[in-house]
Formats: C-alpha cells, sequence, structure tokens
C-alpha cells in the first residue's frame, strides 16, 4: 500500500529540494572541518562520525522520500531535524565557549542549528499529515 500525498502545502517542494541539496552539500563540509587541526580535532572527528554525517545521510533519504510525496518522507525528514539540532547547537556552544569565533565556524553552527529548528517547526505541522491520502 503507497502512502501519496493530495496536494503538497505552501512551501513543501521548496524545502524538499532545499534539504536534499544542503545534505549533499553537507557531506564534504562536514569532511573539510573533520580535516581541520587544533584544537577541536578530537571533537570534531567524534560529532562528524557519530552524528554529522549519519544526520547528512538520514536527511537525503528523508528528501527523497519527500519528493517522491511519501508520509515516511515527513517522518524520517523529523528524524534528520532532531539529529542535525542534538549535534549543532553543543558543538556550537562548546566552540564558540572555547574559541570565541561567533563570524567563524561556531556562529555558522548555531545558524544552521536554528535554520533547522525552523524546519522541524514546519513539517511538524499538522496539516502534513491531514494530507495524506491511504
Amino acid at each position: 500500500m503507497e502512502f501519496l500525498m493530495v496536494k503538497p502545502v505552501k512551501g513543501y517542494w521548496i524545502l524538499s529540494w532545499l534539504g536534499l541539496f544542503s545534505n549533499l552539500l553537507a557531506l564534504p563540509f562536514i569532511a573539510y572541518v573533520v580535516s581541520l587541526g587544533p584544537p577541536m580535532h578530537i571533537a570534531n572527528i567524534s560529532i562528524a562520525i557519530s552524528l554529522a554525517w549519519p544526520a547528512a545521510i538520514v536527511g537525503i533519504v528523508a528528501s527523497a522520500g519527500l519528493l517522491a510525496q511519501r508520509k515516511w518522507g515527513i517522518i524520517v525528514s523529523l528524524v534528520s531535524l532532531s539529529m542535525v539540532i542534538a549535534g549543532s547547537i553543543p558543538y556550537g556552544v562548546v566552540r564558540l565557549m572555547r574559541e570565541g569565533d561567533l563570524i567563524g565556524l561556531s556562529g555558522l553552527s548555531l545558524l544552521i542549528a536554528i535554520l533547522n529548528l525552523f524546519a522541524l517547526i514546519y513539517w511538524l505541522l499538522p496539516v502534513h499529515r491531514r494530507r495524506v491520502r491511504y
């Protein structure tokens, strides 16, 4: 049994494509951050392997499900966005406290967390669950 959406909500297609492209771009960016040397080399490696790369892969799968208009795409996107928020907020705060570079990588990490929070709120809207045909 396939779950197809009747008519997508405003912003559905833009956020689906934006999610796909941003997750594809995140993979080499994460590799770049891992290649940075001290002082946060161990933290970069551990966050990348345990949370950042898995969140990007789950985000790619979620975007594929959203573009195919499958109900599970919304659920998987909620998981991916939650993973990104769970990793980027603590990483950004720790990096900000250690290096104080709000304009640099810590600021970017916190900005990514805020944007993902807005995306999470959008995908949590009840209209996405009501517009699904069984």
